[in-house]
């Protein structure tokens, strides 16, 4: 069952001093570089890192100290990095959960933990319903208070270090199963980043021959979303389209998969050879990774992607474009680019927003801290 997500919030990371963000169908941010888009991005994605149980892992890799907002602080204020996410509750007009997660540094009288490793101090689960809050799970540092199906707080004994969450940790579903929803529906969030297409990139090669209805963050399974498509849905109208619009003439090859599924592209110059993935430019293979994403048999409840004009010729803007509104009808979606070219072709489908920096902080214009734009509360005013 999918919680759309409603807001996002992120304070104390890298150039994220303190924002909260209320999520639409389909958002954009565009800005120079150096400005603090990926962090953004990054910030997200750390929250599916705490559903994984791999919060502490991946701040450690980053380097706590680095990944701490390095600007003036309030007298004091202690350094935490601060994750949040408000989800839709099922069937409820008005209620949601909200996730919440606060990481610093741990206090040297915690026996199980390193020096300089990540600590989680704190991490709620709520339920929201107007002006009222109910904890469904509370930690603070190693104590945890969790309410059963019944709706009954009881402290918990659990086994926790000090760098793991209880969103990655406390696996109950029958007992807890607003915490095991939530984390569900974040760890079938998907982050399109790192799709390779270099030589040795799974892109190039066969996969396993299985149905398939999303595609993996790393694009391995690309040739079996495809044949997934095509020869279980029996639909490949939108994919056949996007190919046509991005290159003129083309038209993908799919075979009946045996053992492994593959695929290839017919250009008009030469309509009687198939080009293997292998033969492909990276910027054509990558074109169409991001059509596997954005057009599977199956969209996952949240995708974001960060940069994916990268090695895209400028004319294919408009046709990455209508690929990506085309799946904010049927999911909500994230963006992060440079190019203005693209931003301006979505203005139509969505929330395009200006990233900017203000005092070393990451800014997004109109955005208030209170987690509204200033358009949007003139005209509540109004």
């Amino acid at each position: 069952m999918d919680l759309p997500v409603r807001d996002f919030s992120a304070s104390g990371y890298r150039s994220l001093r303190a924002i909260t963000y209320p999520m639409s169908r389909l958002d954009v941010f565009v800005g120079a570089n150096g400005v603090g888009k990926s962090n953004l991005y990054r910030a997200l994605d750390l929250l599916q890192a705490a559903a994984q149980n791999q919060l502490g892992a991946r701040l450690a890799a980053e380097g706590l100290d680095r990944a701490m907002w390095a600007g003036p602080r309030k007298a004091k204020e202690p350094s935490r990095i601060g994750l949040g996410v408000t989800l839709a509750a099922p069937g409820q007009r008005e209620g949601a959960y909200r996730y919440e997660v606060e990481v610093g540094f741990p206090q040297r009288v915690t026996a199980a933990a390193f020096d300089t490793e990540p600590q989680v101090k704190s991490e709620t689960l709520s339920y929201l319903s107007g002006s009222r809050r109910v904890r469904l799970v509370e930690r603070r540092n190693s104590a945890v208070m969790a309410r059963d199906a019944e709706g009954r707080p009881a402290d918990l004994d659990i086994d926790l270090l000090s760098s793991e969450t209880l969103l990655g940790r406390l696996e109950d579903p029958a007992r807890y199963p607003e915490l095991d929803l939530v984390r569900r529906t974040v760890l079938e969030w998907r982050f399109y980043h790192d799709v390779r297409t270099d030589a040795a990139s799974s892109l190039r090669l066969p996969c396993t021959a299985v149905a398939t209805p999303t595609l993996a963050s790393d694009g391995s399974n690309l040739a079996a979303v495809f044949a997934t498509l095509a020869h279980i849905r029996g639909d490949t109208a939108d994919l056949d389209a996007a190919v046509a619009s991005a290159f003129p003439g083309a038209r993908l090859d799919l075979p009946t998969p045996e053992r492994t599924a593959t695929f290839g592209l017919r250009l008009p110059e030469f309509p009687q050879r198939v080009f293997e993935p292998a033969e492909l430019s990276d910027g054509t293979l990558r074109f169409l990774a991001l059509a596997g994403a954005l057009l599977a048999y199956r969209l996952p409840p949240f995708i974001a992607l960060n940069e994916p004009e990268a090695s895209l010729h400028p004319d294919l803007m408009e046709p990455l474009a209508a690929l990506i509104a085309k799946a904010a009808e049927r999911t909500q979606v994230w963006l992060v680019t440079h190019s203005e070219r693209l931003a301006q072709a979505l203005k139509d489908h969505g929330a395009v927003r200006t990233v900017r920096k203000t005092e070393g902080a990451t800014t997004i214009d109109g955005l208030t801290l209170f987690g509204a734009f200033k358009d949007d509360e003139d005209d509540d005013l109004g």
